[in-house]
């Protein structure tokens, strides 16, 4: 994998778009960039991300841009960070991640959703080897997954599986960061109907239970609530081993700006 193959680049003390960015420019790139500030400045051993929040503000700018972070709290077995992207002194958007300390697992049963979501069988699409735009999988669908956004356009029940592109050139994801970058497409996964897309997020909760295991990720719709151009999605993470996580975003109607992928 070449360097530049990213979405971003270092630029001094912050951040610069790479022509991949430039030409797909989207919320998962400042979700995964808040994700990575908050981890390496404030992630500890035998602590998990059990929660990163990510509000949007306003559109990012195809230009440099900074990262700060700031330590809430830092306790024994709860600590808790901000992030906030500024460009040209004003803020983008802004991130806070919840790391929770591992501990021995309480006896007794508990209710889970019965039904884990799959990825691709192996035969349609082989354990991914580098990075690579999103096998996206739905109920109406014959095959079930396909490479393709067009073949998916209607109101079944959608999905996506996928390996990440770096965020930063030349530095490899953490597991945490995939995750978050993933995240982020539940707007995708959860206000995608027949007609297409016709709402934008506004934000992004990822409450993960563990971190993925290798660079293959999920996810799931499991929810659309939407009333008079407000809407809510929940979606499943998941990977090989099954369900790690919720996500959840809160979107606002865009619908003089609908995205349809059928055309």
């Amino acid at each position: 994998m070449g360097d530049q193959i990213a979405f971003l680049t270092r630029d001094g003390d912050g951040f610069a778009p790479l022509e991949l960015a430039v030409s797909g420019w989207s919320p998962d790139m400042i979700t995964g960039v808040l994700a990575r500030a908050i981890e390496n400045a404030h992630g500890a051993e035998g602590f998990v991300p059990a929660r990163l929040t990510v509000d949007l503000f306003r559109p990012a700018r195809a230009a440099q841009f900074h990262v700060v972070t700031r330590s809430v709290r830092d306790g024994n077995r709860i600590r808790v960070a901000d992030a906030e992207v500024l460009q040209r002194g004003e803020s983008v958007a802004r991130g806070t991640v919840v790391f929770l300390r591992r501990g021995a697992q309480p006896p007794g049963e508990l209710w889970t959703r019965p039904d884990s979501p799959q990825p691709p069988p192996p035969s349609l699409l082989p354990p991914l080897q580098a990075p690579t735009h999103p096998w996206i999988g739905s109920d109406g669908h014959p095959a079930g997954w396909s490479p393709s956004l067009r073949d998916h356009e209607g109101s079944s029940r959608k999905r996506l599986w996928q390996y990440q592109i770096p965020i930063v050139a030349g530095e490899e994801p953490s597991p945490f960061v995939r995750a978050a970058m993933v995240g982020e497409t539940t707007s995708l996964m959860t206000n995608w109907g027949s007609a297409g897309i016709g709402f934008i997020n506004a934000d992004l909760t990822l409450a993960l239970s563990r971190l993925p295991e290798g660079p293959e990720i999920g996810l799931e719709a499991d929810n659309h609530l939407s009333v008079d151009g407000v809407a809510v999605g929940s979606a499943t993470m998941f990977d090989r081993r099954g369900p790690i996580g919720t996500c959840i975003v809160s979107a606002l109607s865009n619908a003089e700006r609908q995205l349809n992928f059928s055309r």
